[in-house]
C-alpha cells in the first residue's frame, strides 16, 4: 500500500496578554512550523487571548467577532503566506447575545474553507462557558482541505467518544482538538496526575477506537483568575497520536512549543482491516444512546 505522509505542527503556546501580541506571536511560530516543512497546523483553543471563562463577566463578550472578520482574515492570509492548511480557534459573535466557541480551517490559499462551533459546553470550577457559548449547530461534518478530511473538535468535545465516531463515520482523515485544559495549581500532584493521564487516555481511546490519527493542541501556563481563585496551570502536552494509540509527538508540560510529527495518513486502512471496529459496530442495538439515562 502507498504511503500517504503528512507532516504536522502543533503551536502549544501561554497567552502574551493582548490579541495583539498573540496574533503576531502566531504569526511567527506558523512561519517556523512551515520553514520545517509543515503542510497543517494546528493552533491551541481561544487563541486571540487569556482563558477569559475562569469566571462570568458580561464585558468579557467584547473579545468575540464575526466570522468571517479581522482574525479570520488575519488568519487566512497567514495560511496563504505559508502554504499551509491552518486551523484556529475563536470566539464567535453570530448575533447580539448569541456567541460560539468556534474553530476555523483555512486552505493553503488563504481561503476559509469550514467551521465547526464546540458541541459541547462545560460548566465547572473554572470553566464557565456555558455562560459565554451556545451549544454548536453545524453538526459533526469533517471538513474537505487539500491535506486530507479533518475532523475538528474542541476541548470538551475530548471526552465524549460519540463526536469522535461521529466524524470517523463521516470520513474523516484525522481528529484534531484545539484545546485549553490544566489544573487548579492548589490541587495534590496524585490527582493533578490523574487528571492529565485521563485526559491523554481519553485521546488515545478516541484514536484505537476509531482508527486515526488524532492531534490535540493544548495551551500551557498558569493564567490567574480574575476573581481571587487559583487560576489555571495548563498544563501543554500537546501530542499527535497515529491510529493505535501510540506517540508520533508529545510536547512538555511547561513551556511554549513547537510540536512537529509526520503522519502517514494510510495506515488507517492498514490498522482498520486488522481491528475493523467499524464492521462489527452493533448499530442495530445503539437505540438507547439517544436517551440521557436508563433510568
Amino acid at each position: 500500500m502507498s504511503q500517504k505522509t503528512l507532516a504536522v505542527a502543533l503551536v502549544q503556546d501561554r497567552d502574551h496578554g493582548s490579541t495583539e501580541a498573540n496574533l503576531a506571536n502566531i504569526e511567527a511560530r506558523v512561519a517556523e512550523a512551515a520553514a520545517g516543512g509543515a503542510r497543517l497546523v494546528l493552533l491551541q483553543e481561544l487563541h486571540n487571548g487569556a482563558y477569559f471563562c475562569q469566571h462570568e463577566n458580561t464585558a468579557e463578550f467584547d473579545r468575540a467577532e464575526a466570522i468571517p472578520g479581522p482574525s479570520t482574515e488575519r488568519l487566512g492570509a497567514l495560511a496563504k503566506k505559508h502554504g499551509v492548511v491552518l486551523v484556529g480557534s475563536l470566539f464567535e459573535r453570530r448575533a447580539a447575545g448569541l456567541y460560539h466557541n468556534t474553530a476555523v480551517v483555512f486552505e493553503a490559499d488563504g481561503r476559509l474553507v469550514g467551521k465547526y462551533r464546540k458541541m459541547h459546553i462545560p460548566d465547572d470550577p473554572g470553566f464557565h462557558e456555558k455562560f459565554y457559548f451556545t451549544p454548536g449547530d453545524l453538526g459533526f461534518e469533517p471538513i474537505d482541505t487539500s491535506v486530507g478530511r479533518l475532523g475538528v473538535l474542541v476541548c470538551w468535545d475530548q471526552w465524549y467518544p460519540e463526536g469522535a465516531r461521529l466524524m470517523a463515520l463521516a470520513g474523516a482523515e484525522l481528529l484534531l482538538y484545539p484545546t485549553a485544559i490544566g489544573w487548579d495549581p492548589d490541587d495534590a500532584q496524585d490527582e493533578k496526575g490523574r487528571q492529565r493521564d485521563a485526559w491523554i487516555l481519553s485521546h488515545r481511546g478516541h484514536a484505537v477506537a476509531n482508527g486515526l490519527p488524532v492531534l490535540s493542541c493544548n495551551r500551557v501556563g498558569h493564567e490567574p483568575s480574575p476573581i481571587g481563585a487559583s487560576g489555571i496551570a495548563f498544563w501543554g502536552s500537546s501530542h499527535v497520536l497515529g491510529p493505535q494509540g501510540e506517540f508520533l509527538a508529545e510536547a512538555n508540560t511547561e513551556h511554549p512549543e513547537i510540536l512537529m510529527a509526520t503522519v502517514d495518513l494510510a495506515r488507517s486502512e492498514q490498522v482498520r482491516r486488522i481491528w475493523p471496529f467499524l464492521r462489527d459496530r452493533r448499530i442495530d442495538a445503539y437505540q438507547d444512546l439517544l436517551r440521557r439515562y436508563r433510568d
